[in-house]
């Protein structure tokens, strides 16, 4: 179903993106009241829990929604190998050339 709805997208939907925002708002809440900003000398211990439920919620609107259903997997790219010269690979050409060398005489 998620493959229909996305043809060639890794954008998700939008209930998916609702999900990671709210984890997101409560992770920054929750940071925040670490920190101290609020004018404190120390960590906001109540907006930490708030954001630790606000992540909690979020967690759970993921269960629901099932965002994991999203993922678009692509088949495998074989890309080409681009050619690239190293000291190591100098120094195998160089042990490959002089072993031809010794085989021929």
């Amino acid at each position: 179903m998620a493959e229909t709805a996305h043809q060639g997208s890794h954008g998700g939907s939008a209930k998916s993106w609702l999900a990671v925002s709210v984890i997101l708002i409560g992770f920054t809440v929750g940071g925040v009241a670490l920190t101290g900003l609020g004018g404190n000398s120390g960590p906001n211990w109540l907006f930490v829990w708030v954001g630790v439920g606000i992540c909690a919620v979020g967690g759970l609107l993921a269960l629901i929604f099932d965002i994991f259903s999203d993922v678009i997997v692509d088949a495998p790219r074989a890309l080409a190998a681009q050619e690239h010269h190293s000291p190591h690979e100098a120094r195998l050409e160089q042990a490959e050339l002089e072993r031809k060398a010794l085989e021929a005489n």
